[in-house]
């Protein structure tokens, strides 16, 4: 039970656009069912695979869409957003809530073009366009620039962003009117499900939880092992996630490499998370952008020190010397130092965890996120929530 339970959605459809069932799952689920709770008709629209059953079974409507992550391809994104379009036609949804860049790209349009009362684009980073190079992106991203500043000034619409930076991004380069705007941190976390846990016995081990992309900066942290490694430093570097289709995903033969090399631990995609951190000394993401990495505010809750790049989304939880030890981006040598220093200073982490947990349970519990969403939501399906929001 959320502190929105009180709010009345009868009689209310509200739709989920994302492009993945399993990332709804694990990112979204709450909200959908505070918004079941609350008595409205739920529907999840995403390219379905393994998650259809449990979406089904939590009494939500699944709707399949052919999201393609792997890059943008004009024949496909074209079938997929006709695709969205037709499903807010029959469905008459009154309020969709679109979550990262395609689904609030191509979800922004269909709402427009179908008169769909109330839109919620949630960017829940500003993902491969905006922090990859090279001649196509170039030109692309002004383009894509343009139509999230056009969407997201819509009367109907509000643009959640997860940090303070994001915001002042979509202000000032995309020009999106600050009444549109809505800094809400992250997706929450379970603080019962992810809670403190005492260090296990052994070598020190830095986990770092996340798909296997290079912008997540897996590639420098297997840099700063190896310089551990050299400098014979008693520290257990593990990865732990997927790879992906996203164009930035390191390949199967690289991870095993290192796996081969020893220098650190491939573990593959894990579903036992609060267990992942359990059995770890530190919580690190050298990642060169985020909204806000769940991964992070997870280990935090489980009172483990986080070890993050000092860039847009994981300063908010990696609060130096309070929550953890902050880096600059893409750097090798000060990440393994500060790799080492937890390693070597229980106390320290101790500490740093202590605070960790404090900062997930004062601005980061499931339970504030989803009542700061669903207060949203009131506003955006209230017809007068918009006369004096310009």
């Amino acid at each position: 039970m959320t502190r929105a339970a009180s709010l009345d959605l009868s009689g209310k459809t509200i739709l989920y656009l994302v492009t993945e069932d399993w990332y709804f799952w694990s990112h979204r689920l709450p909200f959908a069912r505070a918004a079941r709770d609350a008595g409205a008709k739920v529907i999840v629209a995403c390219r379905m695979a393994d998650h259809r059953d449990r979406i089904i079974e939590e009494g939500f409507v699944a709707r399949d869409i052919p999201f393609d992550r792997s890059g943008l391809n004009p024949v496909r994104d074209l079938k997929t957003f006709r695709a969205i379009t037709r499903l807010y036609r029959q469905e008459q949804p009154d309020l969709v809530h679109h979550v990262a860049m395609k689904p609030v790209l191509y979800g922004g349009l269909a709402a427009a073009k179908t008169g769909t009362p109330a839109v919620v684009n949630a960017m829940a980073g500003l993902g491969f366009l905006f922090i990859a190079t090279g001649w196509k992106i170039t030109l692309l991203r002004p383009v894509v620039e343009r139509a999230f500043g056009w969407l997201n000034n819509r009367r109907n619409t509000h643009l959640i962003v997860q940090n303070s930076d994001d915001a002042a991004l979509f202000e000032n380069r995309m020009h999106v009117k600050p009444a549109r705007i809505v800094v809400i941190r992250g997706s929450g976390v379970d603080i019962d499900r992810f809670y403190p846990m005492p260090e296990p016995p052994g070598t020190p081990v830095a986990v770092c939880v996340s798909r296997m992309l290079w912008d997540k900066g897996i590639g420098e942290l297997v840099e700063a092992a190896r310089l551990l490694k050299q400098r014979g430093v008693d520290i257990t570097i593990r990865l732990v996630g997927p790879t992906d289709a996203n164009p930035a995903s390191i390949p199967v033969a690289t991870l095993k490499a290192w796996q081969d090399e020893r220098v650190v631990e491939i573990a593959g995609p894990s579903s036992d998370i609060p267990g992942t951190y359990g059995s770890a000394h530190i919580a690190v993401l050298p990642s060169y952008r985020e909204g806000l990495p769940k991964s992070l505010l997870e280990g935090a809750a489980c009172a483990r020190p986080v070890i993050a790049t000092d860039v847009p989304g994981c300063r908010e939880i990696c609060r130096d010397g309070e929550t953890g030890l902050r880096i600059p981006l893409k750097s090798v040598e000060p990440l393994a130092n500060a790799l080492q220093k937890l390693a070597e200073n229980p106390a320290l982490r101790r500490q740093l965890g202590k605070g960790a947990r404090l900062a997930v349970e004062k601005d980061f519990a499931e339970g504030i996120i989803v009542a700061e969403t669903m207060a949203l939501y009131k506003k955006a399906l209230d017809p007068g929530g918009y006369q004096n929001d310009t």
